[in-house]
């Protein structure tokens, strides 16, 4: 099992920046995937940002070019940086990590992004 805490969640006004942070602990070897997914009141969950443990990204096309997630093997932490932010990309956010086989190995208890002016 892995545990994960996730962090930098805010009040920012739209177009303002924040960056999330999630740390990892217990079975690290195990993880080959780390993702954020966020979840609005009244919307299902959907996933923003993915990274595998040896760098390669993809996007929700609702976020390409805003956002940009990251990793730190080092630290066993994953960023995901979030610019340009809008009232839309106001939600709970999620971090998730998978072995290899897409399993789910953890996730984190969320950290609160709001967007408003």
């Amino acid at each position: 099992q892995v545990q994960l805490v996730e962090s930098g969640g805010g009040l920012v006004q739209p177009g303002g920046s924040l960056r999330l942070s999630c740390v990892a602990s217990g079975s690290i070897s195990s993880i080959y995937r780390m993702y954020w997914s966020r979840q609005a009141p009244g919307k299902e969950r959907e996933l923003v940002a993915a990274v595998t443990r040896y760098g390669m990204t993809n996007y929700a096309d609702s976020v390409k070019g805003r956002f940009t997630i990251s990793i730190d093997n080092a630290k066993n932490t994953v960023y995901l940086q979030m610019n340009s932010l809008k009232p839309e990309d106001t939600a709970i956010y999620y971090c998730v990590c998978q072995n290899e086989a897409m399993g789910v190995l953890g996730w984190g208890l969320g950290t609160q992004v709001t967007v408003s002016s």
